[in-house]
C-alpha cells in the first residue's frame, strides 16, 4: 500500500510482520555471550531522525527508583511529588509519574497526591500482567496504568515459561480488561534489547494499535532497556540499536509518538545519550528517576533530561530549574541519602574547584571554569574546596565566595592563610581544609590587625 506522508513523498506501507512462534527462543549468543562483554555490531542501516512537535518528560521515581532505596513514607512521597510539579512547570514538562499500588502506604500516597488535584505530573500506577493485580485500581480512579508486558526470548521461555504465542494470549487479555474499564495501558515492554523485534515486538506492537482502533482508547508503549544494552549510534544493528527500535515502533507498527516513550538503565553509561536519541528519532516520552535511583545502576536521571530538554528545545517553557537544588537538599536533609559528590548538577562538587589554576580563571571570569550560570540557573553560586593545590588564587575565590572578601592573591590575609594551610599538608595532612577552619583563620588574622 502507497501512501503520501508528511514527508511529502509517497511511502510504502505493506508492511506485515507476523508473530515467530519459535520452538527454541533466540538469545543473541553472537551479541550476549555472557562470559564475556556484550558486542556492538553494526548494520549500516540508516533510520531518519523524526522529532515529535511536543517532548515530555515521565517520572518513575515512586517506582522503579523505589526498588533500590529504602522505601518512602506516604508524607515523603507527597512532598517529592509537589517537587516534581513544580520542577516541570504548567506545561507539562514533567507529564507522569507513577506509583506502586501493593502497600498501604504506596496506595495512600496516590490518593493524596492525586488530592492535590495538579494536572501535572498525571499519577498513574504501575502493575504485572495479572488479572490479580488489575484488581487494585478498580476503586482508585486511576486513567492510566503502566502493565508489565516482558518480551524478550529470556523472560518469555526462561522466565514465564511460556510459548511467545502464549505470552502473547496472556497479555492481550489483561489489556483487554484495562480496556474495557476505560483504562488507558501503558505496555512496559521490557528488555526490548534483547527482543527478537520483527519475530515479537513488531507483531506484539501491531496488535495492541488494532486493540486500540477497536477500542478508541489510547494503548501505549513504554520500550524498556532493562539492563542498559541499548545502544545511540547510528547504523547500530537491531535489537540494540535505540534509533532503529524507535523508527521501528513508529514505522512498522505505526505506534503515534505520543503513546511511545523509552525507558532506560545505565548499566553502560549509555542512559543519557539513549533517552536523547529515542527523543530525536521519534518518541515523545522519556522516563526518568530523580537522580537516577534505580535498579542495579540506575535509570536515566531526570535532571539530566531537565538540561537535555532546554538543550534542544532552547526554551525552558516553563521549568523552573532551581527546583533541582531544592530536591537534592530535600534527599540529603530529610531522606539522609548520599548523593555522591561529583554527580552532574546535583552533587556538593558539581561546580567546585580544588585546582589553583582553575581558581585563577574563576577569579578572573567565572564562565572561564563554570557549565553556566549555576547561581541563576540552579541557585548554586560556584564554589571552591581549599586544599594543598588551592594556591594563592584558591584562597582568594573562596574568601570571596563565603566571606563576601575581595582580595587579590597577594593581599596579606591570603598570604597569611596560605601559610596556614601549608603547613598543615607539610606536616602529613591528606583531607581538604573545611570551611569553619577557614573562617575561624578569617577572624584570627582580623584579632591580630
Amino acid at each position: 500500500m502507497l501512501r503520501f506522508a508528511k514527508s511529502n513523498l509517497l511511502e510504502q506501507h505493506a508492511y506485515n510482520y507476523s508473530l515467530q512462534d519459535v520452538s527454541t527462543p533466540n538469545l543473541y549468543r553472537d551479541l550476549y555471550p555472557y562470559t564475556e562483554v556484550p558486542k556492538t555490531a553494526f548494520n549500516h542501516r540508516h533510520v531518519p531522525l523524526n522529532v515529535p512537535e511536543e517532548l515530555w518528560i515521565t517520572d518513575t521515581t515512586f517506582r522503579d527508583g523505589q526498588q533500590s532505596r529504602a522505601p518512602y513514607t506516604t508524607e515523603q512521597m507527597v512532598d517529592i511529588y509537589k517537587l516534581l510539579h513544580r520542577l516541570g512547570g504548567d506545561k507539562g514538562i514533567i507529564r507522569q509519574t507513577e506509583f506502586f499500588v501493593y502497600s498501604k502506604k504506596d496506595y495512600d500516597a496516590v490518593l493524596k497526591c492525586m488530592e492535590l488535584g495538579y494536572q501535572f505530573p498525571e499519577v498513574t500506577t504501575w502493575i504485572r500482567a495479572s488479572k490479580e493485580d488489575y484488581k487494585l485500581l478498580k476503586n482508585l480512579g486511576i486513567k492510566e496504568t503502566g502493565i508489565l508486558v516482558s518480551c524478550s526470548d529470556y523472560h518469555i521461555f526462561q522466565k514465564l515459561k511460556m510459548t511467545r504465542a502464549e505470552c502473547m494470549e496472556h497479555y492481550l487479555s489483561v489489556l483487554k480488561d484495562a480496556l474495557s474499564a476505560g483504562i488507558i495501558p501503558r505496555c512496559h515492554f521490557e528488555d526490548i534489547t534483547r527482543a527478537d523485534f520483527y519475530g515479537f515486538v513488531v507483531p506484539f506492537a501491531g496488535e495492541l494499535m488494532r486493540l486500540s482502533r477497536e477500542s478508541g482508547i489510547p494503548v501505549k508503549i513504554r520500550a524498556c532497556d532493562t539492563l542498559g544494552l541499548g545502544l545511540p549510534y547510528p547504523g547500530v544493528a537491531l535489537p540494540r540499536s535505540v534509533p532503529g527500535i524507535v523508527y521501528g515502533l513508529r514505522h512498522y507498527a505505526e505506534v503515534p509518538a505520543e503513546w511511545l516513550e523509552w525507558h532506560g538503565h545505565n548499566d553502560f553509561y549509555k542512559g543519557v545519550a539513549n533517552a536523547g536519541s529515542a527523543w530525536l528519532y521519534g518518541a515523545a516520552g522519556v522516563n526518568c528517576s530523580l537522580l537516577g535511583i534505580g535498579e542495579r545502576t540506575g535509570n536515566v536521571p531526570l535532571e539530566a533530561m531537565i538540561f537535555e530538554y532546554i538543550s534542544l528545545r532552547g526554551t525552558t517553557d516553563g521549568i523552573d530549574t532551581t527546583v533541582i537544588t531544592e530536591i537534592a537538599d530535600y534527599y540529603r536533609n530529610v531522606l539522609h541519602y548520599d548523593i555522591p559528590h561529583m554527580t552532574p548538577f546535583v552533587g556538593k562538587s558539581f561546580n567546585l574547584t580544588r585546582a589553583g589554576i582553575h581558581a585563577d580563571g574563576l577569579l578572573k571570569d567565572e564562565e572561564i571554569y563554570n557549565i553556566f550560570d549555576t547561581k541563576k540557573i540552579l541557585n548554586r553560586p560556584v564554589a571552591v574546596a581549599v586544599s594543598n593545590t588551592s594556591g594563592l588564587a584558591g584562597i582568594a575565590l573562596w574568601l570571596k565566595e563565603n566571606m563576601n572578601i575581595t582580595a587579590g592573591k597577594n593581599d596579606d590575609i591570603v598570604r597569611y592563610i596560605k601559610g596556614w594551610v601549608d603547613a598543615q599538608y607539610d606536616g602529613g595532612r591528606i583531607s581538604s581544609i573545611s570551611d569553619e577552619e577557614l573562617s575561624d583563620l578569617v577572624d584570627a588574622y582580623r584579632q591580630e590587625e
